[in-house]
């Protein structure tokens, strides 16, 4: 089997000039300005959402790994693990329920749900060798990752754009690099990036609390 590592090259030179909407930010990691204003409020419901907002990230990150370590493996755990990973999807579409009504937090679900399933889709046709799967794979990958920032920004105008779509993309190659360090048996590098994807996620975790309680500041 070739090397993953050579197939996601070969990936970035073909879609890299492609998915042109990421625009902008070309530095991971960099939290966007925009969005990275300490909050003002303090009140112990801001912190409470803060908190369960970041758990539920948390989570999102840490059952992608043990999926993506079992299915790299051959684990039984993986199926296991993307049912629990699919679940975390209709928890953090719950988690904006109260804000932005039961519609919303659906189809937040829905798009999340579609993320999960694309890095599925994506890591078996790596693993399979199957060129063109994991090409259709990437593209609708980071498409959907466009659907979630621009779903998120129409929702509150406290959330940038750009900011989120920068976020996002962070997420999204942050995430594949970790995928190609387990398929490779990199498993040093990919403890480190996961050290990445942990930093990257509270600082959207933080952004997207704080942009609620700066649109809904009565409740809190």
């Amino acid at each position: 089997m070739k090397s993953f590592t050579v197939l996601l090259i070969a990936l970035a030179l073909v879609f890299g000039g492609a998915i042109g909407w990421w625009g902008g930010s070309t530095t991971q990691n960099a939290a966007p300005k925009a969005m990275n204003t300490p909050n003002a409020t303090t009140s112990s419901k801001a912190t409470d959402l803060k908190i369960a907002m970041r758990k539920l990230w948390e989570d999102h990150i840490t059952w992608t790994r043990l999926y993506l370590v079992d299915f790299a493996n051959g684990s039984a755990m993986a199926d296991s693990d993307a049912t629990r990973l699919l679940k975390n999807q209709e928890d953090l579409g719950n988690a904006i329920k109260p804000y932005y009504g039961d519609d919303a937090g659906n189809q937040l679900t829905t798009l999340l749900k579609t993320h999960i399933t694309g890095a599925v889709a994506l890591v078996k046709a790596a693993k399979a060798n199957d060129t063109t799967a994991l090409n259709k794979a990437n593209t609708d990958w980071y498409n959907n990752g466009q659907q979630i920032a621009d779903f998120l920004a129409k929702a509150n105008p406290k959330w940038s754009d750009a900011d989120l779509r920068s976020m996002m993309k962070s997420h999204l190659d942050l995430t594949k690099q970790e995928a190609v360090d387990i398929l490779d048996k990199k498993y040093d590098a990919s403890v480190g990036d996961y050290d990445k994807v942990h930093d990257e996620i509270l600082q959207m975790s933080d952004a997207l609390s704080t942009g609620i309680v700066r649109q809904y500041p009565n409740k809190f």
